[in-house]
């Protein structure tokens, strides 16, 4: 799939999230890249064998207390070449697209991978 497909995949997930997390999302730049650099895969000590599809460097809202301001985007990174090579057509490109999303969004609200788990999300 070209990059401009696929970007614009994850332009209608984030769009598609619920109004009420979209009005709470900003100051958060979502950039697609190829792949996760070696310094990201150490970064979040992704076990051997498993695939990085999206990564959240930033302050989750939990975490930010009333003097955060004049801070830097916090970024959302979404791996087209790991999502790609799970999915078999553009449907299920579509799909892990928005699961991604929808997970790191999710970071920078503040729940955990161990929430999302705890949840039933996951």
């Amino acid at each position: 799939m070209d990059r401009e497909r696929f970007e614009e995949l994850v332009r209608l997930a984030v769009e598609e999230m619920p109004q009420p997390f979209l009005q709470r999302l900003v100051n958060v730049d979502i950039e697609v890249r190829d792949w996760p650099t070696q310094e990201e895969l150490r970064s979040t000590r992704v076990p051997s064998g498993v695939t990085l599809l999206g990564l959240y460097v930033g302050v989750p809202h939990t975490r930010r207390s009333h003097g955060y301001n004049l801070a830097l985007p916090d970024r959302i990174f979404i791996y087209q070449g790991p999502i790609e090579r799970l999915c078999r057509s553009e449907d299920e490109v579509r799909d892990r697209v928005r699961q991604v999303i929808q997970h790191e969004i999710a970071h920078h609200f503040g729940l955990t991978d161990a929430d999302l788990r705890d949840a039933g999300v996951y």
